[in-house]
């Protein structure tokens, strides 16, 4: 895996790729704890996912390396994200359940916290 010097930031970088695009962060391997990615985003919710990216960052980096691997966010805690392995890095997924499909669920998650982003 390509490391990055961050300076004790954390950024979230994306590339587009033949599938989609791709976001991930560098920074949090320097503490210890794995970078997290999503692969095969439709471009029009990069913004949202780096938004949604941050967020994840910040509680990561909150909660240390011991963090959970579901989340709760949004101001009500209604939108649920759990991390799963992929490869060196840590994907967000949907929780067991739901009845999306992982792109149905991506484009949800953004509209449930960013409502204004979808009007």
């Amino acid at each position: 895996m390509e490391r990055h010097r961050t300076r004790g930031e954390v950024r979230i970088v994306g590339a587009e790729r033949p599938g989609g695009l791709e976001l991930r962060t560098a920074g949090l391997a320097e503490r210890g704890m794995p970078e997290l990615r999503v692969t095969g985003l439709a471009w029009y919710l990069g913004s949202g996912w780096s938004r949604v990216l941050g967020e994840l960052v910040r509680r990561i980096a909150a909660a240390g390396p011991d963090h959970p691997a579901t989340f709760a966010l949004g101001e009500a805690g209604d939108v649920t994200v759990n991390l799963v392995p992929d490869g060196d890095f840590l994907a967000p997924h949907p929780p067991p359940g739901v009845p999306l499909s992982v792109a149905d669920w991506r484009r949800d998650v953004v509209e449930r916290l960013f409502p204004s982003a979808s009007s």
